[in-house]
């Protein structure tokens, strides 16, 4: 191409051989099996995936979008909290991710629902696989009080990204 009688060579682009800030795999998995959480300890939800980074330099970006309704019979606050765990390690916990809400279900019930988004860049140090999952607890439990993670109609998903670094 000629400009002004100058001639402008071919861009090739970035070379290859830069692998820092790549997105070199990504794992999702979507999750529609409901699990009933009573306890006042973390529970596993069924919410998890498993990935095998390139190498031990390389980040995993962690999104969660976990769908839950919530329910208590005794007019109280409900409020639950959530954290991520890379196999048995605590990497992202997060003690108010679900709070009081107003509502009232058909049989009398005050219920909540919604979305429990979250988001943590985490840095395994490892090559070898690695598992990620999402517990969740109540801070009570009198009266009777429960939180459902995922259901058929509102699955939840984990997505797992790993970025060259």
């Amino acid at each position: 191409t000629k400009i002004n009688n100058n001639t402008l060579s071919a861009i090739t682009g970035l070379p290859s051989a830069i692998t820092t800030g790549k997105f070199l795999q990504i794992v999702q998995t979507s999750v529609s099996s409901t699990v009933t959480i009573t306890s006042t300890s973390y529970t596993d939800t069924s919410v998890t995936a498993s990935i095998t980074p390139s190498s031990t330099s390389s980040k995993i970006f962690v999104m969660v979008s976990m769908q839950f309704d919530a329910y208590r019979s005794d007019g109280a606050d409900f409020k639950s909290a959530v954290k991520i765990l890379r196999d048995s390690t605590t990497v992202y916990e997060n003690p108010d991710a679900i709070g009081s809400g107003v509502g009232t279900g058909s049989n009398g019930y005050q219920q909540i629902w919604g979305n429990v988004p979250l988001n943590h860049l985490d840095s395994p140090s490892t090559a070898s696989s690695v598992t990620y999952k999402v517990q969740a607890k109540n801070y009570q439990t009198n009266g009777e009080r429960a939180l459902r993670v995922c259901t058929s109609s509102s699955p939840s998903i984990m997505t797992l990204i790993e970025i060259g670094v």
